[in-house]
């Protein structure tokens, strides 16, 4: 290789859409849609008896909620969270709210990607390109993970570990200590990082 050798890397916007990531995120999509509706099904369900003052089921179906995307370890994944109506009241003049357990208010990304954000922190990825090494990662639609938001996640991580470090342990009498090493969930190369947590029982 002489010294004038351009080497041209493709960005992760440069990459030809690839037909199994694209089928896959369907079936997640088809998936999700199916445990969804069924956890609605099951919630209604549990609330059979409770009935209107005609004597109606007060729970029902009323049509979907806006659909959003989620950022997931393949890319977004569209859902729609059917929406439920309470046609009646409690005693108190409240509503029963259905609230998905498997896709809460203002999810935007999967939980796998929330703890890939810390790895890439701690392998040493500039703020700046974290959007491109998620693009690599799930996609080039990563978007919402701008060079701020990293900043402001960098920040509120920091915020976490300075008030676990200083807090008050004095009042604490301890009887037994476990102390085991445990390994993070992204493992994307061989060299697994390994944390040390220690569990006191007063």
């Amino acid at each position: 290789m002489t010294e004038n050798t351009v080497i041209d890397f493709a960005r992760p916007s440069d990459f030809s859409p690839d037909p199994l990531t694209d089928v896959l995120r369907q079936g997640a999509r088809e998936l999700l849609a199916t445990a969804v509706r069924a956890e609605v099904s099951e919630f209604i369900a549990s609330h059979a008896n409770f009935l209107d003052d005609e004597g109606r089921q007060r729970l029902v179906r009323h049509g979907f909620l806006p659909e959003r995307e989620v950022l997931t370890g393949i890319g977004k994944v569209a859902v729609q969270v059917p929406r439920v109506r309470d046609r009646g009241a409690n005693a108190d003049g409240s509503k029963v709210r259905f609230s998905s357990s498997l896709v809460p208010p203002y999810l935007r990304k999967a939980k796998s990607v929330e703890e890939l954000l810390p790895w890439l922190y701690l392998k040493g990825i500039s703020t700046g390109d974290f959007s491109e090494a998620l693009a690599s990662l799930v996609g080039p639609d990563a978007d919402g993970l701008s060079s701020s938001t990293i900043t402001r996640l960098k920040s509120t991580w920091w915020d976490e570990y300075e008030a676990w470090r200083k807090r008050d342990l004095s009042g604490k009498g301890y009887v037994y200590i476990w102390a085991d090493g445990v390994y993070f969930n992204p493992r994307l190369d061989d060299d697994r990082q390994c944390m040390l947590v220690i569990i006191g029982a007063d």
